[in-house]
């Protein structure tokens, strides 16, 4: 019997196919970026105040602007112990009898005056400081008592991760990768154009749900796909490669947010790539491995041998022999992953980095769009960071390990969100680096989550300990603009204060985790229990054929960054 890493090593484990289909791959994480963490733009929530048509009339007579008719009319409130203009209170004044007059309103309005003046909630709307751009938080007024409905916005996309991460797992397994990847597709650029000509916030938390369910399923089969098509030497540059077009997204997606000002039409950009993928039904293959696990072996065959054709390789091997190098036997179980002690102690930590991984990652993109720069030169710089972020990955897992890199990460990220949170606004380049700091540490350990909990499994179980503790990252997801929009109503940094705490946990969790670096894949329950009873070395193939291709599930989001 021939197994398929042993085919592959004569067709080429990373050639010329592979490369060109890695290649059409990567394209797909970069509107996933902006599906991910466009909110920062589509949502942004500008400086506003209450609209008032008597102001209105005054502002046209007088040829004010917005800023001056703000300055005079709109009262000062106290906020952290300090005078700003109020954005959901207004005078209660008819403004044509209060004598106001175009060429010295302020004397006219004096302090007195505006002390004794009867307040109220806005009426009318509001007023927008946002150059002609549109979010759909001007568009909806999603501001003062409906501020926390923008939240949903980035809520729902997350509960269709959830749910999608599951729905799709199977439809891969049960239907394959290759038909999984385009149904997904076809379903993105539906739902992304529904969500961009939702005629109202209900109706676009609906779609935007739908939106998420196939966009996470999608790239969860590409992850699959290209993993399961390369040699196993080079699943790990892959997969770190896959996810730092994530961040390529992230530049580009600031580029576009820049020239597209509405809303709806930035959402049609998100949406129409995927409607291109689905060119990719000719110019990619479903995977061999797949097709042998289906007992397809013919088609498989077809599939290997037009790789190594493409990468101008001959196969000596018996390719009539060929069989699946990955099958499973035993069956797994939830109970599996929590009834022994050191099983536990892995899946515990491993939901909690994926959780706070999430968060943390996630606030701190959103963070960009309340933090009072410009939101794109802020977001460009933050999205600069996160390429040392995947060089530092392969530079030092198999030179220090996974352990240390792993926990510092979480550690480097939850430190520079304390001091973020503590140093003036008026250093604003000091704070502006030492957020960058804490923006690679979290990408560091959110990449490196995904396959340390691969590492950490028996081969069993493997598959479902990722696909289980990658639902934590998903619930963090929902969690996280809830965290950030509404403490930073009460303080601004106060959610960098909880990022800092939970990302300093999780570090220190870590350090309880067993270094896997140069230490053969556990196969059994009792290689994690005893693992100092299991010290007999399996040939080098054999530990190979153990890194499951299906293993890693999940992104920044996800990276996934």
């Amino acid at each position: 019997m021939t197994t398929f890493d042993e085919i592959l090593e004569e067709a080429g484990n990373f050639g010329r196919c592979q490369k060109r289909i890695f290649a059409l791959l990567c394209m797909v994480s970069l509107p996933f970026s902006g599906v991910y963490v466009g909110i920062v733009f589509q949502g942004f929530t500008p400086e506003h105040w209450c609209r008032d048509s008597g102001v209105s009339q005054i502002r046209q007579s007088c040829g004010w602007n917005l800023m001056d008719a703000r300055k005079i009319t709109v009262p000062l409130v106290n906020t952290s112990g300090v005078l700003v203009h109020s954005q959901c209170e207004q005078y209660d004044l008819d403004w044509n009898n209060t004598g106001l007059t175009c060429d010295n309103p302020e004397s006219d309005l004096t302090d007195a005056h505006r002390s004794k003046a009867p307040m109220t909630s806005c009426k009318e709307g509001w007023e927008y400081d946002y150059e002609g751009r549109q979010s759909f938080v001007t568009e909806f007024d999603l501001v003062c008592n409906d501020a926390w409905v923008v939240d949903m916005y980035q809520a729902t996309l997350n509960v269709g991760f959830l749910v999608g991460s599951i729905t799709f797992g199977y439809l891969a397994d049960r239907f394959g990768r290759k038909i999984s990847f385009l149904m997904s597709n076809l379903l993105n650029g539906v739902s992304g154009i529904l969500v961009a000509v939702a005629p109202n916030y209900i109706s676009m938390l609906v779609f935007r749900t739908i939106f998420g369910f196939a966009v996470k399923g999608g790239w969860m089969s590409v992850y699959v796909l290209i993993t399961e098509l390369v040699g196993v030497e080079y699943r790990r540059m892959v997969g770190v490669l896959l996810q730092m077009f994530f961040s390529v997204g992230l530049l580009i997606l600031t580029l576009i947010a820049y020239l597209i000002t509405d809303w709806r039409w930035l959402q049609v950009a998100f949406a129409v790539p995927y409607f291109i993928f689905l060119s990719y039904f000719w110019l990619i293959p479903e995977s061999p491995r797949w097709l042998l696990s289906q007992n397809n072996s013919t088609k498989a065959k077809e599939i290997t041998e037009a790789i190594a054709k493409e990468n101008k390789k001959t196969l000596y091997k018996n390719i009539e022999t060929l069989r699946d190098d990955n099958a499973q036997t035993s069956t797994a179980s939830f109970l599996d992953l929590v009834r022994t002690p050191n099983m536990r102690k892995h899946t515990f930590i491993l939901m909690f980095n994926w959780f706070t991984s999430a968060i943390v990652y996630q606030g701190l993109i959103m963070r960009v769009g309340i933090a009072g720069g410009n939101v794109y030169i802020d977001f460009l710089i933050s999205g600069l960071v996160e390429f040392p972020a995947a060089f530092l990955i392969l530079f030092t897992i198999d030179r220090i390990g996974r352990r240390l890199p792993f926990a510092t990460a979480n550690i480097v990220a939850g430190v520079s969100c304390f001091i973020t949170a503590i140093i003036p606004d008026s250093h604003f380049w000091v704070k502006t680096i030492v957020a960058c700091i804490g923006r690679l540490g979290i990408t560091m350990a959110f990449e490196m989550v995904v396959f340390v909990n691969t590492e950490l499994y028996p081969t069993f179980v493997r598959n479902l300990g990722v696909s289980v503790c990658s639902t934590l990252c998903d619930i963090g997801g929902i969690v996280a603009p809830f965290l950030l929009y509404r403490l930073a109503t009460i303080w601004l940094e106060l959610p960098l204060i909880i990022f800092g705490a939970i990302a300093c946990v999780a570090g220190g969790l870590v350090l309880l985790l067993p270094e896997t670096r140069g230490v053969r894949l556990p196969e059994t329950i009792d290689d994690i229990e005893f693992p100092n009873s299991h010290k007999e070395n399996h040939p080098k193939s054999q530990q190979l054929t153990n890194l499951l291709p299906t293993d890693m599930t999940t992104n920044k989001e996800t990276t996934i960054v």
